[in-house]
């Protein structure tokens, strides 16, 4: 480490393989704390590069605990997190929404690091347990339209850097790496990140796989569609932005869309959106990211996925989603 460390401190680049080396031996336990330490910390004073994000990303897939899945045809809505705009968990809420509407759901989540709640907590909040078993997970799937892939059971190596990430308590490169990493492989892929920076980086990954993929960021900051103004979308043959007028929606406050101070507060806005309790604003940015990812799947319009995705929160077939996984949860 001390090697890698003194290149980085000197401001060279990593190559792919020095990246993949590096991660594979901290995931390892090679490095004391205070060594992992200064190297996530590296990133976060200056950029990572394509062939660093793709050594780091290819580490922890080789590491991970696979899951076969694929005869399903899912899609995960997935953000990097570490956009400091604390929100209510737009893109769990989107993901059920997207499995009402009849796209099945693989979702990769974890506990929040940089913010009060992520899928992870608001879920277990809900009475959601979380499995790595396949047969568990094609269960959810066939019954529920949706399985949770929770990190931690799919990413063991990650352990001896779960305490360092909680106790910096900011966003680090490992939220850049979540989405890439999912355990299921899916086809398609809406994934949130926290810059326009990354967006390219992803899109530039992105386009040597054989997925269907939007990569989302909002200009004003967020990792999913916020409606709060223009968002950038990267997907396989297009760049385009998005305005909410493109759902025939008015733009919304910041305020509209925050996520409330505990995870038990993040959990009642989550239940509220979904029993029919929420505001329009929040109603529509949870159907507009659920649309991107209904259109990504199927190779539609988003004018078409923001009316199945509609369809979905109001009929209520949403909240079935939620409580057929609340009932395969209880046996386990």
């Amino acid at each position: 480490m001390k090697e890698i460390l003194n290149q980085l401190i000197h401001h060279e680049k990593l190559s792919k393989e020095q990246a993949k080396d590096v991660l594979v031996k901290i995931s390892k336990g090679d490095f004391n704390q205070s060594q992992v330490a200064a190297f996530i910390t590296v990133y976060m004073m200056r950029s990572i590069t394509l062939e660093e994000l793709e050594g780091f990303r290819d580490a922890l897939l080789e590491l991970c605990v696979r899951v076969d899945i694929k005869g399903y045809q899912t899609i995960d809505l997935c953000g990097t997190g570490g956009d400091g705009k604390n929100t209510f968990n737009i893109s769990t809420l989107a993901s059920f929404v997207t499995a009402g509407a009849g796209v099945m759901v693989s979702k990769h989540g974890n506990y929040g690091v940089s913010s009060i709640s992520g899928s992870s907590n608001v879920l277990e909040a809900l009475g959601i347990k979380f499995s790595n078993d396949e047969e568990y997970l094609k269960n959810c799937l066939e019954n529920a339209g949706i399985c949770m892939l929770h990190a931690p059971l799919f990413h063991p190596a990650m352990k001896n850097v779960g305490p360092i990430r909680r106790e910096l308590g900011v966003k680090t490169f490992f939220n850049m790496l979540g989405p890439m990493v999912n355990p299921a492989d899916p086809k398609s892929q809406l994934v949130g990140v926290f810059s326009l920076e990354l967006a390219r980086l992803y899109g530039y990954l992105y386009q040597n796989t054989d997925k269907n993929f939007s990569i989302v960021h909002a200009l004003e900051g967020y990792d999913e569609i916020s409606l709060t103004g223009t968002t950038k979308v990267i997907s396989r043959n297009s760049e385009e932005y998005i305005h909410p007028s493109n759902f025939g929606l008015s733009q919304i406050s910041p305020s509209e869309i925050f996520g409330g101070d505990t995870v038990e507060a993040s959990a009642k806005i989550f239940m509220n959106i979904l029993e029919g309790k929420g505001s329009d604003a929040q109603n529509h940015v949870v159907c507009a990211n659920a649309a991107l990812a209904i259109a990504t799947a199927k190779n539609g319009s988003i004018e078409e996925g923001f009316t199945e995705a509609k369809e979905s929160l109001v009929s209520g077939k949403a909240l079935k989603s939620l409580k057929q996984l609340q009932k395969l949860s209880e046996a386990l």
